[in-house]
């Protein structure tokens, strides 16, 4: 029964690796489904030939955090094979008592990780904790904008947010909420780098969007035609360029 416990432990901690390697990735401005695809793909040795591993791999931060996560993943799926051996090699009549146990045991680890509320307390903790010990949050992007630690870059998939398609830069009007958009991806396409205003988004779109953390995190889970999210958001932001214009007022003072 040891060795099931066992099992159990290297499991937890293989989902516990894929997530802080998510989140890790998310930090870095890939969006959160790319993030926990690439980290899964990574750890397990499967299926890191996406188009979207272009954009790791040109990035020295992700490359890092990749190759990290092909390590332990290497050193994770051994170990847990030659614990299942382990597990059953010589357990005679106690072979379905521990198969019992041990598809309980995934069966409720499973659970935890689809738990949205698990997950609520889990992520913002793992970037607490990469914040404050690695130099990982966007460090690509510090370099070059000078983010501020509330801000990030973010990519949004407009086959996931139908709302957003067809419609023009313009009519979102997402400078409103504070929101920039930097760039859009289309397939078969030159990246566009600073849309123009009226330019039409579609369905296959990647929208590369630039603002305050937590109104991105809003924007990306947004349903169709809620206009009161969209009126609370600007709401904020004539707040915060409120508080804007008392800095710019200081900064022009300043000799």
């Amino acid at each position: 029964m040891v060795s099931v416990i066992s099992l159990l432990i290297v499991i937890a901690l293989s989902m516990l690796v894929i997530r802080i390697g998510a989140v890790a990735l998310l930090m870095t401005g890939l969006s959160e489904e790319v993030a926990k695809f690439q980290s899964l793909s990574a750890f397990s040795g499967t299926g890191f030939t996406t188009t979207e591993s272009e954009s790791i791999l040109n990035v020295p931060i992700r490359r890092k955090i990749i190759t990290l996560l092909i390590r332990l993943g290497s050193v994770g799926v051994v170990t847990s094979i030659s614990t299942l051996l382990l597990s059953f090699v010589g357990a005679g009549q106690a072979t379905s008592e521990r198969l019992i146990v041990l598809l309980i045991g995934v069966g409720g680890l499973y659970f935890l990780s689809r738990n949205k509320a698990f997950n609520r307390v889990l992520t913002p903790l793992i970037e607490k904790i990469l914040s404050r010990y690695t130099s990982l949050d966007l460090r690509d992007y510090v370099s070059l904008l000078h983010l501020k630690e509330d801000y990030r870059i973010a990519e949004i998939d407009i086959r996931e947010h139908a709302w957003l398609a067809d419609k023009t830069i313009e009519e979102l009007d997402l400078v409103e909420e504070g929101v920039l958009v930097l760039g859009v991806k289309r397939a078969g396409e030159e990246y566009v780098g600073v849309p123009p205003a009226d330019l039409r988004l579609k369905a296959k779109d990647l929208l590369i969007i630039y603002g305050k953390k937590n109104r991105l995190d809003e924007l990306s889970k947004r349903e169709s035609g809620n206009e009161e999210a969209h009126d609370e958001a600007k709401a904020q932001n004539k707040i915060d360029q409120q508080g804007q214009r008392r800095q710019t007022e200081r900064m022009n003072k300043e000799e």
